[in-house]
């Protein structure tokens, strides 16, 4: 039985995990190193999560990996961060595809460049029939842009004849925004410190667990997540209703 098994049963597990991964930055800081550096090592843990993620049999994972405020960052840096994802993209794909994962991504990823957007649509069409973990990465995404895609989307089904607004529903919203084919998250883990939502997943995280942790993303490994897992299998998710031993 394994560790995690033992402190977490597999009935408690969240079925989504959202995780903004955050700190890498201050985590160079710290080391007297490069934030450059710092950011290197960020996608390096991503790996490990994912095969943490994919073992203990969570069923969906989003990783928010650069924001649309990300754009502001000094130049030299976003273009660093193209270059990881684009090297992490031709690397990691393969392997997710030969462990059963599939990869999605959410996002405005027309700002992308044109290679990368080729390498997103080749990952996506790779992977499209596994199923062991849905690994859904937010590039160039926000909550509210989100939303008002959603918006834009349900105008024009109404122009079309496609939806009468009368009948407009949040079921209805929520089939138009970006994860519209996967299950909100059950928890949402922030690392390094900050606490706040930082325009992530804004509609979908409403009745989401929150869990805060000071610990850089570069060091948050499997005992950090079981630390995670362990924080949402004691709450009590009443959804607005009332649990019978809380009546």
């Amino acid at each position: 039985m394994s560790e995690f098994s033992k402190s977490v049963p597999q009935s408690k597990l969240p079925v989504h995990v959202a995780i903004i991964m955050d700190g890498n930055g201050r985590w160079a800081k710290e080391r007297g190193i490069s934030r450059l550096e710092g950011h290197r090592r960020g996608v390096t843990n991503v790996r490990s999560m994912v095969e943490v993620c994919a073992r203990i049999d969570i069923s969906y994972l989003t990783l928010f990996a650069f924001s649309s405020e990300n754009w502001r960052r000094p130049r030299q840096e976003v273009q660093w961060l193209m270059q990881l994802l684009s090297g992490a993209l031709e690397r990691e794909v393969q392997e997710l595809h030969s462990n059963d994962i599939r990869v999605n991504f959410i996002g405005d990823l027309s700002g992308l460049s044109n290679a990368i957007q080729r390498k997103i649509e080749n990952a996506i069409e790779l992977t499209a029939e596994n199923s062991k973990l849905h690994l859904t990465i937010a590039l160039n995404y926000g909550g509210r842009w989100d939303m008002a895609e959603a918006c834009r989307k349900i105008v024009q089904m109404a122009l079309n004849d496609e939806l009468n607004l009368d009948e407009l529903s949040s079921g209805s919203i929520r089939q138009c925004l970006s994860t519209a084919n996967i299950p909100d998250p059950d928890l949402f883990i922030r690392t390094g410190g900050e606490k706040r939502m930082s325009n992530f997943m804004l509609w979908q995280l409403a009745y989401t667990e929150l869990y805060f942790t000071d610990v850089h993303w570069p060091d948050f490994d499997e005992n950090e997540l079981m630390q995670a897992l362990q924080s949402y299998a004691s709450r009590v998710r009443r959804f607005g209703g009332i649990v019978a031993e809380f009546e």
